[in-house]
């Protein structure tokens, strides 16, 4: 209800044109009312529908684990759209982080995020592992949408399966961006890891299972592709944006995820553009897990684990694409180096391990690469191990010859190399020591 009064001090007699004037503000007055009304309403069903859909993490709810989410619509009207995240507590004692995309920014996408959502969560607290909880969902999101054939929809996702005891993670993806680690020394690697299609567009398809091990003061980041792309980016610009403010980042989690989001929509808060134009194209869910550091205990004291990096990756037979995804990851790894050519003898010599592996044996190749000491003095170790029984040899090829040259590479590129046998296949490792001037003398000892 609303009223409008014009009051006079004396008689005033009106024209039938002032009539009219008055009657036509009358009008938009009561249009305007009307509309505010609708919009108060609107606003207050979609800020319900925000809490409801989306939980509300409190602190410590997963042992020795600390998260963070935030959730930032478009903009558009609904305060809700298809992103959404969610922390499910398991029957193993265990926790699964879900974070996806329903396609589009509509009520359509709304509603099936809540049932999508839903359904998720009945399936991981039946107690299915990862890769059966996903492809359930699919299924499940593939029925509903045949329910209006003009209009099908798909959704991407991450689910992992977090061990609060170890810090394994069990990652399932869905057509969903990689998730991005911080180790403890601020180095931040996106972890390539196995997906299959979207959900909603197979009934029938699988989704693969990666393990990774989160350490001891690591974090990490899941998001939808609103985080990466929005704000004229595409996913590899993105995320270099991103990797610029995990790194520099000093505070706690929250502080991080403010970061994050501020990163995108300008400098002070949510809601302001930055500038690259308007920021409010996609919506953004973000979940943030990071494993409390831990030192070792030596009498009254503690004395605080020097920080390694290291990385883990599995190259199959039918994977050969995966060489370049390990060259990048090992760039990713050795980012501060000091002698750029000693990058570049390392992600030489990576290669040739790797590709001797595919071509000369029938298993796959198993990466570790890994980063100790302190800076300027740090030491590189890279080791590939395969299930094949026939050790290596260094030949001599001729100069024509288009193979043969990897051991000759590796014994005047690297400081220290070898082969050692395994109980099953062997192993083939090099070493390179940091130094300012590549040459690597002097700047390392065991």
């Amino acid at each position: 209800m609303g009223a409008w009064m014009a009051a006079f001090a004396y008689p005033v007699a009106f024209t039938p044109d002032e009539r009219s004037v008055l009657a036509t503000v009358a009008r938009m007055l009561a249009q305007a009312l009307t509309r505010a009304g609708v919009a108060e309403s609107e606003r207050a069903l979609t800020d319900g529908l925000q809490r409801t859909m989306l939980p509300r993490l409190g602190p410590q709810r997963i042992p020795g684990m600390s998260v963070a989410a935030r959730y930032v619509p478009t903009g558009g009207g609904l305060q809700v759209g298809g992103d959404w995240y969610d922390v499910i507590p398991l029957p193993s004692g265990r926790f699964a982080l879900v974070i996806g995309d329903v396609q589009g920014h509509d009520v359509r996408a709304a509603g099936l995020m809540g049932q999508l959502r839903i359904a998720l969560r009945a399936y991981a607290s039946e107690g299915h592992r990862p890769d059966a909880v996903l492809s359930r969902a699919s299924r499940f999101l593939h029925g509903i949408s045949d329910e209006d054939p003009a209009d099908p929809r798909f959704a991407t996702c991450v689910y992992v399966e977090v061990d609060p005891a170890s810090g394994v993670l069990d990652i399932a993806r869905a057509g969903h961006p990689d998730p991005a680690i911080r180790m403890a020394d601020g180095t931040v690697l996106t972890r390539p890891t196995s997906g299959g299609l979207p959900l909603g567009i197979d009934p029938d398809a699988d989704y693969p299972t990666t393990r990774l091990a989160l350490e001891p003061g690591e974090t990490m980041l899941i998001c939808t592709d609103g985080l990466i792309e929005t704000g004229g980016h595409d996913l590899d610009s993105g995320w270099r944006r991103l990797r610029v403010i995990l790194e520099d980042h000093k505070g706690d989690l929250e502080e991080l995820a403010d970061s994050l989001v501020q990163a995108v929509h300008g400098p002070s808060s949510h809601h302001t553009t930055g500038p690259l134009t308007d920021r409010r194209e996609d919506d953004i869910a973000m979940l943030l897990l990071s494993r409390e550091g831990e030192g070792c205990g030596c009498g009254d004291t503690m004395t605080v684990r020097p920080p390694v990096r290291r990385t883990v990756l599995t190259v199959a037979q039918a994977e050969s694409e995966r060489i370049a995804v390990a060259r990048q990851q090992l760039r990713e790894l050795l980012h501060d180096w000091a002698s750029p050519d000693q990058l570049d003898s390392a992600v030489l010599l990576l290669s040739e391990l790797l590709t001797n592996v595919l071509v000369h044996t029938d298993s796959d190749a198993l990466l570790v690469a890994e980063i100790t000491g302190g800076v300027g003095e740090r030491r590189l170790r890279i080791e590939v191990t395969d299930a094949g029984d026939d050790l290596p040899h260094k030949r001599r090829p001729g100069e024509l010859a288009s193979s043969g040259r990897g051991l000759v590479l590796i014994e005047l590129l690297a400081h220290a190399w070898g082969v050692d046998p395994r109980g099953v296949g062997k192993s083939i490792w090099f070493e390179l020591y940091e130094s300012m001037d590549g040459s690597g003398e002097g700047s390392w000892s065991p």
